[in-house]
């Protein structure tokens, strides 16, 4: 996990290797590289399953059994296109888990998104909320880092922003921050003995807002 808490790509390495029987496939890296066209990009899939194909725009790219002693699988010479990579795996010759990752447009909106609705009103409890920053499909844009300011209306306080960034150097209280690997995160309380709603917003130039409203009690 990163600073933020959010998954780095090695977390799901270690969930193939600890959880064999969870049925997972993960992509790395992602698939919006504007300019690596035509390039050789290579990909590789975690998975706890002992065979994978991978298909870039429907093309197959190779199926491979999973070696001895290997923990990933390799396409070493895939060439970047934008569009879609697409893995399809098997254990013990049964389907066992599928991921697709699709080339994302340009940053068009933020969404966000909470642990859970209810926080106790007692000034401890915290409450964890993503920001997601997204094209015009919903898809969250794996480059963006765009400059994310957050709000917090109602018996609510803002404690803390992050985005898992290790280079950062803005302090953890600061309302404002930019997105990493187009994400951010807000840690927000409510206010001792507070009780009602509490509307967290998050805003950046030239993006749709967004907001998500939580309840004290």
């Amino acid at each position: 996990m990163d600073l933020a808490g959010f998954p780095k790509d090695r977390f799901w390495l270690y969930q193939s290797r600890w959880r064999p029987d969870l049925k997972f496939a993960h992509i790395l890296p992602h698939w919006s590289w504007p300019g690596r066209e035509g390039q050789v990009t290579p990909v590789h899939v975690f998975t706890s399953a002992d065979e994978a194909e991978l298909f870039i725009n429907g093309k197959s790219q190779g199926k491979q059994k999973r070696a001895p002693f290997a923990y990933r699988f390799r396409w070493d010479y895939t060439v970047y296109e934008p569009g879609e990579v697409k893995v399809v795996t098997w254990k013990q010759g049964q389907p066992w888990a599928t991921q697709t990752v699709t080339t994302t447009g340009a940053a068009a909106a933020l969404s966000v998104d909470t642990d859970r609705s209810r926080i106790a009103g007692d000034g401890r409890d915290l409450v964890f909320v993503t920001v997601r920053v997204q094209d015009a499909k919903g898809r969250t844009t794996p480059t963006a880092s765009n400059t994310i300011r957050f709000t917090v209306s109602g018996p609510g306080e803002l404690i803390a922003t992050d985005n898992g960034d290790p280079t950062s150097f803005i302090p953890f209280p600061s309302a404002t921050r930019p997105a990493f690997n187009g994400l951010a995160l807000a840690i927000v309380r409510a206010r001792p003995g507070a009780k009602g709603a509490i509307t967290v917003g998050a805003q950046s130039d030239g993006l749709a807002h967004g907001t998500i409203t939580l309840t004290a009690r």
